[in-house]
């Protein structure tokens, strides 16, 4: 007999099929989920999914819920499949996270849970500036791609190294740094790419992401070095040492 508590959450998961691993980068990994019939879930580029990786309704999920789910960027969707990219870093600390990505193979079924986050783009913006590094490349992605021919984009996206950028939509060509070594942490290296950016004069739409002390020290220089309202920044800080299950 179906447990009742797993049929009342029915709604919101979907079982489906690893049908494609790969490697994109030294550190990214692409990973390409099969259904069996379409997904119901409305998606907005920039969403991201959580895969199940140990049963969040069993006792020992409900008694240590944070080693029962992770959360991956969706980088392209389908009626009936959905790529996901995932970033094989430490900050997980080697758990179950970095474990599963680094070896979902085809073949594997796998239970995820509805598109979630409002990390989206903003239509009536003047223009767009993305900024952030790896993890923040998978959902900026996507997002591009949804934007108008016409739109207006900027940003910088930060590496460890060339080897590691994340291919962007064109013709939008995004100022690339990389930091050789130095932590992604508190990167000073992402800030200055931003503080040395040519912008209009006028604040546009700003979607920041990654680890959430760079994320909230770039914020900071928007709010007061260029004058930007709060209300034109997004933020989703994907990570930061020390902590699971950040976003």
């Amino acid at each position: 007999m179906r447990n009742p508590l797993t049929s009342a959450f029915a709604k919101y998961f979907m079982e489906a099929t690893i049908t494609e691993a790969d490697q994109l980068t030294p550190t990214m990994r692409r990973i390409r989920l099969e259904t069996t019939e379409p997904i119901p879930f409305p998606y907005i580029p920039g969403q991201h999914v959580r895969i199940q990786i140990n049963d969040p309704l069993s006792p020992r999920g409900l008694l240590r819920p944070l080693e029962t789910l992770r959360t991956y960027t969706i980088w392209k969707h389908r009626p009936q499949a959905i790529e996901l990219l995932a970033h094989l870093y430490e900050n997980d600390g080697g758990g179950i996270g970095l474990r599963w990505a680094s070896t979902a193979c085809p073949g594997d079924r796998v239970t995820f849970w509805r598109h979630q986050a409002s990390f989206c783009i903003r239509e009536d913006a003047a223009y767009h500036l993305f900024i952030g590094e790896e993890t923040a490349s998978a959902a900026f992605s996507p997002m591009i791609r949804a934007l108008d021919g016409s739109a207006r984009v900027y940003g910088v996206l930060e590496s460890e190294s060339p080897h590691d950028d994340l291919p962007m939509p064109r013709p939008h060509d995004l100022h690339r740094v990389h930091r050789h070594g130095t932590s992604a942490h508190y990167s000073t290296t992402l800030l200055a790419g931003v503080t040395d950016l040519d912008l209009p004069a006028e604040p546009g739409a700003a979607y920041i992401a990654g680890e959430a002390r760079t994320c909230q020290m770039i914020r900071d220089h928007l709010v007061r070095d260029r004058k930007w309202p709060r209300t034109s920044i997004k933020v989703k800080p994907f990570w930061t040492p020390g902590k699971r299950g950040l976003h």
